[in-house]
């Protein structure tokens, strides 16, 4: 799984991304935006940035920390996504964009939940 260990800086860019997209969207939902859609994509994004801090330190301890990271921010990002897209383009990203996002962030925690299965690495000095 550390094939990927060359994006584990991106994860990190990611999870401080989606903390501050999650507060200025609360924000915004809360003055005047719409609620229900600009709410969901902070809330998508409030969850999953801390998440993704995780793995990033928790790569050493845990094989498939990497992959779930990547798996989860993609999913994030196409699911807060779209729903920025319908409000402020009026049209989604894509046709089923929330819903494949929302499904790639669920495979994502399963990547976290299987990596729990496997043996853990040693601690590293």
């Amino acid at each position: 799984m550390e094939r990927f260990h060359i994006l584990r800086p991106f994860i990190l860019f990611l999870s401080g991304i989606f903390g501050a997209a999650g507060v200025a969207l609360a924000a915004a939902a809360s003055h005047g935006g719409d609620a229900r859609l600009l709410g969901s994509a902070s809330t998508m994004c409030l969850v999953h940035a801390p998440a993704l801090l995780a793995l990033h330190l928790g790569h050493r301890q845990f094989k498939t920390a990497t992959m779930a990271a990547l798996v989860i921010g993609l999913g994030t990002f196409v699911f807060a996504g779209d729903l920025l897209m319908r409000h402020f383009g009026g049209s989604g990203l894509f046709p089923m964009a929330a819903p494949i996002g929302g499904t790639t962030m669920i495979l994502g925690w399963i990547v976290v939940a299987v990596g729990a299965l496997l043996p853990s690495r040693p601690p590293a000095d």
